[in-house]
């Protein structure tokens, strides 16, 4: 412990007198870790910042998960010196990437939870989309729109059109916003609206007729779910009533039972 102490404490030295800036060396490091970056990492981070953060705060973020974990493995390389082996190694390592994941799974353990809010956006966003596509074509409505429509779309519906205003006229745009939001019906209702941008002004009513019933349809579906979770948040608290006061009266009895016997 004295040898582990001693080398914890020149560590320190030597970063404090900037003979080692760690930071600098995080930051050069960083380039090197970006391959074990998680594909869905940015998804994640837009979901808890509400579609705010940016590309350099993504990297910004991701160098601390890399600082964490490197900094991990320095401090118990130090601690199992003395009795360093392969299985030691492997421990280290271990708890390095334990350190590196952590975060990125509290991350996907947030959106799990929230998941089910942005399922009940989606209608309510369509529906506000579907009134200003009655006056405009489907990308001057999609621009229109990102203004008012929830935080957490804004990123993506800012990529969409730019896509289809650098001249990309295929589906392409709408599956990558779909696949950036994999929430229920998200590809189904981006099929559709790509196929609205497609139509002619003289099929272009009844197509919008078709994207209103799924609109509606959604929305129902949302209804319902609002009302099922009340209906569910209503009866377990009622059950939480029933067992606070069955509980209750039953200590009281058992109370009163002692004292009887007691006296």
């Amino acid at each position: 412990m004295l040898f582990v102490a001693i080398g914890l404490i020149l560590l320190f030295i030597f970063q404090y007198n900037k003979v080692i800036d760690t930071k600098r060396f995080v930051n050069d490091a960083e380039p090197y870790f970006r391959f074990l970056m998680e594909s869905d990492y940015k998804f994640y981070l837009n979901i808890k910042y509400n579609g705010t953060i940016s590309d350099d705060d993504v990297y910004k973020l991701y160098t601390i998960r890399i600082r964490n974990a490197l900094l991990t493995i320095v401090v118990m390389f130090i601690l199992f010196l003395s009795k360093l082996s392969f299985t030691y190694m492997l421990i280290i390592l271990f708890a390095g990437f334990a350190v590196f994941k952590s975060s990125y799974m509290s991350l996907k353990k947030y959106y799990k939870l929230n998941l089910h809010q942005i399922n009940l956006m989606l209608p309510y966003y369509l529906k506000s989309l579907e009134i200003l596509i009655q006056h405009y074509t489907v990308p001057v409505a999609l621009s229109r729109s990102i203004e008012t429509a929830p935080e957490i779309f804004r990123s993506g519906l800012q990529d969409l059109v730019a896509k289809i205003d650098a001249g990309d006229s295929s589906v392409d745009p709408y599956m990558d916003f779909a696949k950036e939001y994999p929430v229920r019906d998200s590809m189904r209702m981006m099929r559709l609206l790509y196929r609205l941008s497609l139509g002619s002004q003289e099929n272009k009513q009844e197509q919008l007729m078709m994207f209103s019933r799924t609109v509606s349809a959604l929305q129902n579906k949302s209804r319902e779910q609002r009302y099922k979770e009340r209906l569910e948040k209503m009866e377990n608290k009622t059950m939480l009533m029933l067992a606070c006061t069955g509980g209750g009266i039953l200590f009281f009895m058992l109370i009163t039972m002692y004292m009887m016997m007691g006296i």
